[in-house]
């Protein structure tokens, strides 16, 4: 058979050609996965393998618009402002509002400034209840900034949840795989990776309880501050106008005495020289 006739055949088998290419490809490519699969021996071992040579999945944030009960986190700050002396019996009605509402003080600070009296703090309130404390808040002063910020974190609480879920998968595959597994070495690698896995379990509860206590709470700084007299500058201010108008004017006085005293005395004396020739 000449060459342009086995040249003819191939034409006319290119697809079984293609084939064989593929599969003798294949192997080279899967090898390094193959190989940790042989190392634990069996079908089972070899899924595993793939497990963990596989990407570790992740789920795109959307906003996931088929949730209908969303996940909507809550943070509101609050400034006011009480009349001069009037901070500590604002500070107990904060504080009654607060128990009242059973609700949590974490931070608290209360400075004093120049006699006046001032304090910050950041309040955990059940989301539930959060309409009605501050309602309640905005009573204690004259409010002079409130801000609320509201995040939806659904999407990111559903990918949460769906992750854990194939981590769980996952750990049960490896748990199965050590109970069927005979060779010691196979159990201790095996071993290996449930730990692995329970840790990248614990790692997502984690998370999606963190996600939950910021749905259930809502964070509120409020921050009381007391009124400066309107009076108290202005008295200093007129005060030292009046020091500095005293000392200006003694200052002048003397100027005027240290300058004119020298030509006085020139005058008495040519008058009093005067006199004397007169006589």
């Amino acid at each position: 058979m000449g060459i342009q006739t086995q040249f003819t055949k191939l034409k006319e088998n290119w697809l079984l050609v293609l084939l064989v290419v593929v599969l003798l490809a294949v192997p080279s490519f899967m090898g390094g996965s193959t190989n940790v699969a042989k190392s634990f021996g069996g079908y089972a071992m070899e899924e595993m393998a793939m497990d963990g040579f596989a990407p570790s999945r992740s789920y795109q944030a959307d906003f996931a618009p088929q949730i209908e009960e969303r996940k909507i986190t809550t943070t509101s700050s609050l400034q006011t402002e009480v009349d001069k002396g009037d901070f500590k019996n604002t500070e107990i009605k904060l504080k009654a509002i607060v128990k009242a509402t059973d609700s949590i003080i974490l931070n608290e600070n209360v400075n004093t400034y120049d006699d006046v009296r001032s304090g910050s703090y950041s309040i955990k309130v059940e989301s539930s209840k959060y309409d009605a404390i501050v309602t309640q808040l905005k009573e204690l002063g004259d409010i002079t900034s409130f801000n609320e910020n509201k995040h939806d974190i659904t999407g990111s609480y559903t990918n949460n949840q769906v992750e854990l879920e194939v981590e769980r998968k996952r750990l049960a595959r490896y748990q199965q795989i050590y109970s069927e597994a005979t060779d010691v070495n196979d159990k201790l690698n095996i071993n290996d990776r449930i730990f692995d896995q329970e840790r990248r379990i614990k790692y997502l509860e984690d998370s999606l309880q963190n996600k939950d206590q910021r749905v259930d709470y809502t964070t509120i700084s409020v921050s009381i501050s007391e009124k400066r007299s309107e009076y108290a500058h202005i008295a200093f201010v007129k005060l030292s106008e009046l020091v500095r108008s005293v000392v200006d004017s003694v200052s002048s006085v003397l100027t005027l005495l240290f300058v004119a005293l020298p030509y006085a005395v020139i005058a008495w004396l040519v008058w009093f020289v005067y006199r004397r020739v007169k006589k």
